[in-house]
Order: C-alpha cells, then structure tokens, then sequence
C-alpha cells in the first residue's frame, strides 16, 4: 500500500515531475495525492499540457501560487528571461516579450507571483575559469586556493556586469509596470558567473523593492555558493529577509545542489529561522527523486522547524 502524503502547506514545484507527467492534470492530482493544495510551475525540459487545469482545480482546492519565467518554453535552464540584462537591445527584448508571456499566462490562471531566476553575463570568461575550478574542487583541490579563485571571479564578475544590472533592473521595472495583479520576484541564478551575486542582488532589491520586487531564497544554489566560500545562507536571508516572499528548498552538498531534503549538508533550522512566516516555502528537488523522497522531505521539514 503507498504511504499516503502528509497535508501540508508547501508548494510543490513542478519541476519535480521532470518528464514523467506530461499533462497538468495529472501533476495536480499526484500532488494532492502527496498532501500537497499549492503548486508552482517549475521549469522542466518539456512543459505540461495545460489541459484540465481549472477542472482539476475546482475538484481538488489546488491553488496555483507562483511560476517561474520560462516554465512555458521547452528550452532547459538557459531561458529566455536570463538575458533581461543583456548588453544587446535585441536580445533584451525578446527577453522581456518571454517574460510577457508567462506573464499573461500568470494574469489569465490566477497565479500571483512570476519568478525570474538568474541573469547571464556576457562575458564568457568566467565561465570557463568556474568549470576548471569545479573539476579541480571535485579532484579535491586546496580549498582555500578555490575560495580565494572563487571570490575572485565572482567579483570580477560584478566589476564586469554593472552595465548589464542597470539594464536588468530597467527591463524589470517596465515588465512591473504592467503587472497588473501579478507580483515579480527575482531570485540568484545557479551558477557562480550569474550577475546576481550577494551584493549585485542588494543593489537590484534596493533599486526596485520600493516599487515591489521581492526576493526568492533559493537554498541550493545559495548552498553551493557558500561551499566556494562565497557568502552563507545566513547572511543572505539575514540581509533579505524582509524582502523574501519565497524560498526553493532542496538539500545541497558541493556539487549537487537539488538533492531530497535531509540527504545533504544544508542547515535547514538555520534556514526556518530566518524565513518570513508568510513567505511561500516550494519543493524543488531534482526530478531523479520521487515521491517517496518528496515525503520523506516533507517529514524533514516539519521535524525542523517549518
């Protein structure tokens, strides 16, 4: 006899079904099923059928909280929408004419919150300085040459980008503009040469938080950053927390930043203490685990403090 799922109040990311269901429907209903009544629409490689989603809706009180900008374009992690700060006018609007989309789509189903996660660099560079210094970590290299390489791409990196944040945050402000019942969060990418480092993320937040843009935590990422010796968890939602609207939850070790919650090294006490009580607290673990591990997640969380 399967388990049956615990009624919780987390939000499952989509993300979690990979390939296995094609149709939301079906999403909707194995998400019930795990005790889940919030859903987000994750990104995944090739995007579920949409069919059914108000009837299964009306059937099970499944309430649709958030989606991620580029849930809707079968195109992997490298969406559109993280080229909103490009340096070339052309790609920054077919960036913004995506995010649009998944923003209509959000106005038209009754999701309030569109996440933008990450904006790509330019500059290639510190692209290939990150893998050489990932196989040598995975090698076991010196970890405090790694750090230091680490912090040093990381600032080149925002020495290299300012340009880029300013266009981002003017593609963000006119998207808000026409964001009428929808919310934006933005969130850290998962990659060390993402423009959104700790610091490039506080001048975004101060530029458009006023105006309603809100932080999105993402505890694996933000866990491999810190493995570098990049800044921790702590000081992340420490410095956002009155900002932070939504946080993705999946264990991490160094180099697998989507593992099931309680099989990895992330301090999730830490993490509840830190969170707002009304920030939505999403599922996101990768699609190789099931719902056996989605449950036992769940279990974790609720034993350490959410």
């Amino acid at each position: 006899m399967t388990t049956p799922g615990i009624p919780n109040e987390f939000v499952l990311s989509t993300t979690c079904f990979g390939t296995r269901l094609q149709n939301i429907q079906d999403q909707i209903f194995a998400a019930v099923g795990m005790g889940f009544r919030r859903l987000e629409l994750g990104l995944t490689p090739t995007p579920p059928t949409m069919e059914g989603l108000e009837d299964s809706r009306r059937e099970t009180g499944m309430c649709l909280r958030s989606l991620l900008a580029g849930c809707r374009d079968a195109s992997g992690v490298n969406t559109a929408s993280t080229r909103l700060g490009s340096s070339d006018p052309d790609e920054r609007e077919r960036a913004m004419n995506s995010v649009r989309r998944h923003l209509r789509l959000a106005q038209a189903w009754n999701c309030p919150m569109v996440v933008v996660r990450g904006t790509r660099i330019d500059d290639n560079s510190a692209r290939r300085r990150i893998d050489d210094l990932e196989a040598r970590r995975d090698d076991g290299g010196d970890p405090d040459e790694l750090h230091e390489e680490a912090t040093d791409i990381v600032r080149g990196v925002q020495k290299s980008g300012q340009r880029q944040i300013e266009s981002l945050c003017r593609s963000l402000f006119t998207l808000m503009q026409e964001s009428e019942g929808v919310k934006f969060a933005i969130e850290p990418g998962r990659e060390l040469d993402d423009l959104l480092g700790f610091e490039a993320m506080g001048w975004v937040l101060d530029d458009l938080g006023p105006q309603g843009l809100g932080y999105w935590h993402d505890v694996g990422s933000i866990h491999k950053r810190e493995s570098m010796g990049l800044p921790p968890q702590g000081k992340w939602l420490d410095a956002y927390a009155s900002k932070t609207v939504g946080v993705h939850l999946q264990d991490a070790s160094s180099s697998d930043p989507e593992l099931p919650i309680g099989a990895g090294q992330v301090d999730f006490k830490l993490v509840a203490e830190y969170l707002p009580k009304d920030a939505d607290r999403v599922l996101e673990l990768h699609p190789r685990h099931g719902r056996a591990e989605i449950l036992s997640s769940v279990r974790y969380l609720l034993d350490n403090g959410f």
